[in-house]
């Protein structure tokens, strides 16, 4: 009779284990989807940060050209193309 009690107690217990199992490795594997989904939206907001930063970083870099254009004409100085256009102007003299 204490030899059926043990063992309903151990079949209550190790059935009681089971459901408990089932239920957390169920909710584990929700927890463990919902991780990756996280790390998929991370990633792609990740991803479009940086192509964003890369878009403003060169409308910046153009931005900076053109406003150092502006400043190499206002001040009236020799750009590649002016001297360049002196040199040749130079050899051409000499030669003839």
């Amino acid at each position: 009779m204490a030899d059926d009690k043990s063992k309903e107690l151990l079949y209550t217990l190790l059935g009681g284990a089971l459901l408990l199992k089932d239920r957390f490795s169920k909710e584990f594997d929700e927890i463990l989807k919902r991780g990756e989904k996280s790390k998929e939206e991370i990633k792609a907001t990740v991803d479009e940060t940086i192509s964003e930063a890369n878009r403003e970083k060169e409308r910046l870099e153009n931005e900076l050209k053109e406003k150092i254009k502006s400043i190499v004409n206002e001040l009236g100085l020799a750009t590649k193309e002016d001297i360049e256009e002196l040199k040749e102007l130079i050899k051409s003299t000499k030669n003839s």
